[in-house]
């Protein structure tokens, strides 16, 4: 279903390797507030594009015109985090005119996504990353258990986490009409909010909209403390419609750790571009961080990457 929709939508880079094995993949940066001079330094760089952040639609035409004329892309707006299961109604009111509004301005920008964290959890008894083993109700979506014994332990948790997929269900639903009359994806991202902790929980949850308009944001570092991004991407597969690029490392008994500038950490680039490749995906490849590094030698490294290095 992902793979035909997506290509009679043309969300999906046409791109192929080029000749020695280098992708020809479209390189992006976030660009949290882009300017003229942002824009510029972007393309001398060497990016084909960028994921803006929340600006006002009257700004979302300069930066596409500008975009325009530095032959760039804006192919992604970052809404990021919603409180869709706040249990103040007004709250998840405000957070769905957000999202609506997220939706508009990425139509005024030319992006065909907007980044999504419906929300989050925490405060309560978790497992450590490490001892997650989650078994979910497929007909529901609910959560039976997050470890493989105690989970009397995390009763709070649990509960927690299924009132949150209740609510971003329900909020999402509510947002499916505007994102097809835009013509924009909602691109979920899970960024250390504490839910969705294994692959098949969130494919399971993408699949639950049964919409082209609901797909997956993969960010390849977010998940390494959890369990290696390949295994994540060979199960999330054609549900990916973007991918955020940083790294992330772990401490040297292999539990925990810290992001770190890209090609410094963890992760298996060769590994992770393969499994990308065996799943299809040719889309935007998206720094975000590492902004300790210049644009010019992120945009080395990304190149690198692309490459299989």
């Amino acid at each position: 279903m992902y793979s035909a929709t997506s290509a009679a939508l043309g969300l999906l880079c046409s791109c192929k390797p080029e000749a020695g094995g280098k992708r020809a993949g479209r390189k992006a940066v976030v660009l949290s507030e882009p300017t003229d001079v942002s824009i510029e330094r972007v393309n001398d760089a060497g990016f084909d594009g960028f994921e803006s952040g929340m600006v006002t639609l009257q700004q979302a035409e300069k930066i596409r015109k500008k975009a325009d004329a530095s032959k760039l892309r804006v192919h992604s707006v970052m809404r990021g985090w919603a409180k869709f299961n706040s249990n103040d109604k007004d709250e998840v009111d405000k957070s769905i005119e957000v999202t609506i509004d997220a939706l508009k301005l990425a139509h005024a920008c030319g992006a065909d996504t907007i980044l999504l964290v419906p929300g989050r959890i925490g405060g309560m008894s978790m497992p450590q990353p490490w001892e997650f083993r989650v078994k979910f109700d497929r007909q529901s979506g609910r959560l039976i258990a997050v470890t493989e014994n105690d989970n009397d332990k995390y009763v709070d948790y649990i509960a927690a986490h299924n009132h949150a997929y209740d609510a971003f269900s329900k909020a999402v639903k509510r947002l499916i009409p505007q994102a097809e009359k835009t013509r924009v994806i909602i691109a979920i991202e899970n960024v250390w909010n504490n839910l969705f902790v294994d692959p098949h929980y969130a494919a399971h949850f993408i699949d639950s909209f049964r919409s082209p308009w609901v797909r997956a944001y993969f960010d390849i570092a977010n998940h390494v403390k959890y369990s290696p991004p390949q295994d994540w991407i060979s199960v999330l597969g054609k549900r990916i419609v973007k991918c955020h690029v940083k790294d992330f490392r772990l401490n040297s008994d292999g539990r925990g750790g810290k992001f770190v500038n890209l090609r410094d950490g963890s992760v298996d680039w060769p590994v992770v571009m393969k499994t990308l490749d065996n799943v299809g995906y040719k889309g935007w490849m998206t720094i975000e961080g590492s902004k300790k590094l210049s644009l010019a030698e992120r945009s080395k490294r990304l190149d690198l990457i692309l490459a299989g290095k």
